[in-house]
């Protein structure tokens, strides 16, 4: 029988095929007797699908019921095993990455309307000329005023490619004028160093809200600045940080140990160990440190606030701390969408697992913030429930806890007059943001000679002011609310907030801090001898 050659590529078509379809199967990690077999639990899931896409008798979206099979799946593992999806991922990916490509504005929606609350400091919109205050009309000719825009659209409509420019037209109210400016996109900071600067001659203040790619160098500017201010003690405020990046916090943590001490170490599923030690390149080795935590600090902060506890080194301030143990990777699924899976436990120095128990389920560990407010321990320390087995002890003798995170070397309890449900509901719905800004927008001029430190030393919000944000208030809710019994904390957070729109985050927190007792109790005991261990 003869070939006949019109038939070669046909075959080697199918050969390919084949190729890739047997290829798609194999497990190399399987012996040669199962690279043949399928996986029926992926195939399970596969199938499934398939019947729902070909088979059901309504249209489904089944990219929405994957997503609910991929939570399904990570709500029966560890509460930090979280899918993150597709849509999602950029903005997350640029929060831990520490910055994002944009115009450097900070904006609220005010009358159907962008406007600009301030331009982000050494951002591309302010060396363009952008104040705050002006209202964007249009972007490259496209009109973005006139109707409700969400904050999502807005960005979508902002966005572009780095090094490239967008023009926009801008009115400004004070001048009553039209105004054209090209914006170069760049590199724009989210900054996590909310504020530094010295709380005596001797002791400075950093606050941290994340762990982020950018955390290590933002600190390292703001302890070297300090330190040329005469710091040679130092506040580290690491209250209400969720966490981040594991070697951000050794970075930090290396900055006060001296070489060859222990981190941490991390054990995973095979039980490896891995251990993180110190090394010569700490620059505040010497000096006093003081770690402010409370229930919502987590993960990388309750890591840098028990390596330095487990090495007798500085003194940690305030109240329990969250209680994350487990260490997360971040893993493609190949869609856009990622799954951050927890990989490994870490321990502190004395070999303490700080981790809360799981084994109730999710719902269960994420209200346990309520069964703690609930018994106290937010106001008396001797409520703390601890666990005398899993008790340690520190190189000098000092006796510390595992099992449900870090508890404090000085108890300060929770300052109740700031957890009135009131104010708590006026923050979170952002009223006083926006009242501050329509205040501001009456004459912006009024502030434009008042130095930073005046403002926070002299400055006074008025008992007007006061009121008149009630009003303020009662016609947005349709409700009577009045502020008779905490007016001098809504002046306190009003001045806050007007020194955040007009001079920044450092200035803000200095005012918030004033009247803050955890920052009263580190100043105390920064002026006194404080003994380590029991």
């Amino acid at each position: 029988m003869t070939f006949n050659k019109k038939y070669i590529p046909l075959l080697l078509g199918i050969a390919i095929a084949l190729g890739v379809f047997i290829g798609g199967k194999l497990n190399f990690t399987d012996t040669s007797d199962r690279l043949f077999t399928t996986n029926s639990k992926k195939d399970k899931l596969n199938r499934l699908i398939d019947y729902i896409d070909y088979e059901y008798v309504d249209e489904i979206n089944t990219d929405s019921i994957v997503d609910v099979t991929v939570n399904g799946i990570l709500d029966n593992l560890d509460p930090h095993s979280i899918y993150i999806p597709k849509d999602e991922l950029q903005r997350v990916t640029d929060n831990m990455k520490g910055d994002f490509v944009g115009i450097g504005i900070s904006f609220y929606t005010y009358k159907d309307t962008i406007t600009v609350i301030r331009p982000i400091e050494g951002g591309p919109s302010e060396k363009a000329g952008i104040k705050g205050g002006d209202r964007i009309i249009t972007a490259n000719g496209d009109s973005i005023f006139g109707r409700a825009w969400s904050n999502e659209a807005i960005i979508n409509k902002l966005r572009g490619e780095k090094n490239s420019k967008i023009t926009l037209e801008v009115y400004r109210p004070k001048d009553d004028k039209l105004l054209t400016f090209k914006v170069k996109y760049s590199d724009i900071p989210i900054k996590s160093v909310d504020a530094y600067y010295m709380l005596t001659e001797e002791l400075g203040y950093i606050k941290i809200n994340r762990f982020a790619e950018s955390t290590y160098k933002e600190f390292k500017k703001a302890l070297d600045a300090l330190q040329d201010r005469g710091a040679t003690k130092l506040a580290l405020d690491l209250r209400d940080n969720p966490g981040g990046f594991l070697g951000i916090a050794e970075q930090i943590v290396d900055e006060f140990l001296e070489d060859d001490k222990l981190i941490l170490f991390t054990k995973n599923k095979a039980g490896k160990i891995e251990r993180s030690y110190a090394t010569g390149r700490g620059d505040f080795e010497e000096g006093d440190i003081y770690i402010l935590i409370d229930e919502n600090s987590a993960s990388a902060s309750e890591i840098v606030a028990g390596a330095l506890q487990d090495n007798d080194k500085g003194v940690i301030v305030g109240r329990r701390s969250y209680g994350k143990g487990l260490v997360q990777r971040e893993m493609s699924l190949g869609d856009g969408s990622a799954v951050r899976l927890t990989v490994s436990r870490y321990y502190t120095p004395t070999g303490r697992s700080i981790q809360r128990p799981y084994g109730k389920g999710n719902d269960d560990y994420h209200n346990d913030y309520y069964k703690r407010l609930s018994n106290g321990e937010f106001e008396n320390s001797a409520n703390i429930e601890i666990a005398d087995s899993l008790k340690f002890s520190t190189p000098e003798g000092k006796i510390v806890y595992g099992g449900g995170g870090i508890i404090p070397d000085v108890f300060v309890p929770m300052d109740t007059s700031t957890q009135n449900e009131t104010l708590n509901y006026i923050n979170r719905k952002g009223y006083i943001s926006n009242f501050v800004f329509e205040e501001l927008d009456k004459d912006r001029s009024a502030y434009d000679n008042i130095a930073i430190q005046d403002f926070i030393s002299s400055f006074e919000v008025s008992d007007a002011v006061v009121e008149h944000f009630e009003d303020y208030i009662n016609l947005k809710e349709r409700t009577t609310i009045s502020f008779v019994n905490y007016r001098n904390r809504m002046k306190l957070l009003i001045k806050a907030e007007l020194a955040s729109q007009i001079y920044g985050s450092n200035a803000s927190e200095q005012i918030i801090n004033s009247e803050d007792p955890m920052i009263d109790e580190v100043i105390l005991l920064s002026t006194s001898d404080y003994t380590f261990h029991e």
